[in-house]
């Protein structure tokens, strides 16, 4: 099991007095903290209604629509308008890549470039790098997303999920199994209570004969939850 990552994140803006474009977008934001939504889009509506080049209600509109609602055809196209109103605006390219990418599953090749110009824009984006991934991942190119999750780590040395899904790639697809343990160790070191990444290190352990070290790994992974696989593995193999 591979573990996703989507960032939709507000952007507040702000605004001294007066029913302007920028406190319509205000009240939005505070409405979509409140988890009015409907009401929300009706403000951001209004806010874009008297400021049509305002890419940031564009961008919470849209945020709205894809992370709350599941309109993700509507929150393409205000992420779009967004992009059109300003070309350097890296998160929506990255959440636009992501609903791409993750919830119409349509469209990996526009996913890609979508976080590819989210890392040109932002060379230090590992979220982008992290999410690319992902995509690369579903398309087989398992030696690019291994690249990737590479510098979503050199980027961010504490990401528990990326050496998680490394190490599936590693074990899963390569056969890589002493790679995949390696990674594994560092994701449960990062969090200590993932019952996958103890499950599966379990996995890959008992491909190299370490049954001991098999069965100790799917135990914790049963006491922490994981009432499918690893107790199974434990049922069948283990004393």
């Amino acid at each position: 099991m591979n573990k996703l990552l989507f960032t939709l994140a507000l952007l507040v803006s702000f605004s001294s007095f007066g029913q302007t474009a920028k406190e319509y977008s205000q009240s939005g934001y505070g409405k979509s903290q409140n988890g009015d939504y409907k009401g929300a889009i009706s403000d951001y509506n209004k806010a874009i209604e008297l400021d049509p080049n305002d890419a940031d209600a564009y961008y919470n509109r849209g945020t709205i629509k894809g992370r709350d609602l599941k309109d993700y055809k509507g929150a393409i196209s205000d992420y779009n308008k967004a992009i059109k109103l300003d070309p350097n605006y890296a998160i929506a390219y990255y959440n636009r890549g992501t609903i791409k990418g993750r919830d119409l599953k349509n469209d990996y090749k526009g996913a890609i470039s979508d976080f590819t110009k989210a890392i040109e824009l932002d060379p230090n984006y590992a979220g982008a790098y992290y999410n690319r991934a992902l995509v690369k991942e579903d398309l087989k190119d398992y030696k690019g997303a291994i690249s990737d999750y590479n510098k979503a780590i050199e980027l961010d040395p504490n990401y528990a999920i990326a050496y998680y899904n490394r190490g599936t790639i590693k074990g899963r697809d390569l056969k890589d199994y002493k790679g995949a343990i390696s990674d594994y160790n560092k994701a449960i070191e990062l969090d200590p209570n993932d019952a996958d990444a103890y499950s599966n290190r379990g996995n890959a352990k008992v491909l190299i004969g370490d049954l001991t070290g098999a069965c100790s790994d799917w135990k914790k992974a049963a006491n922490l939850g994981d009432t499918n696989a690893a107790a199974k593995w434990v049922a069948n193999q283990c004393n």
